[in-house]
């Protein structure tokens, strides 16, 4: 093929008759244009499907009794965590925090909605937080603290 005429890599065919056809190759970048967007449309489709239901899978506290920064009388104190999915009971653990640091474990009532944890607790005056950390059942740990204060009655 080399008596001195140049081929063209597209066709295999020598220049001269590419030219004669009315061919011309489009530049490099338009070979390539159409593909690299379709892979962006295509990644930038697979996170907006993908994000929300990624975002749905940790347990996030919706409510709790006593509230963030609530005030409650002493004595019988009934603790009630709501979260926005399913929380495995058995994996998951509610500690008291006094104000002098000393921490207990609360044992979480067995029962009960499936995305609700709750306790009982019997307190005296003072500044506490209940520090949780719930395992969401599709395996997602998330951890957060309720304070509170006790006041005299």
């Amino acid at each position: 093929m080399d008596n001195g005429r140049s081929f063209s890599y597209l066709t295999g065919r020598p220049l001269d008759s590419v030219a004669a056809s009315g061919y011309t190759a489009p530049p490099a970048r338009e070979r390539t244009a159409v593909p690299y967007r379709l892979k962006t449309w295509t990644l930038v489709l697979l996170a907006v499907v993908l994000l929300p239901g990624l975002a749905r899978a940790h347990a996030i506290l919706e409510e709790s009794a006593p509230p963030a920064g609530g005030v409650v009388k002493p004595g019988a104190l009934t603790l009630r965590f709501r979260y926005n999915s399913r929380i495995d009971r058995g994996r998951s653990r509610l500690t008291l925090i006094r104000a002098d640091r000393t921490k207990d474990t609360i044992p979480i009532e067995r029962g009960g909605p499936p995305d609700i944890v709750g306790a009982r607790l019997d307190l005296t005056q003072g500044a506490y937080v209940v520090r949780w950390q719930v395992l969401a059942v599709d395996g997602h740990i998330t951890r957060g603290d309720v304070p509170f204060t006790v006041t005299a009655p």
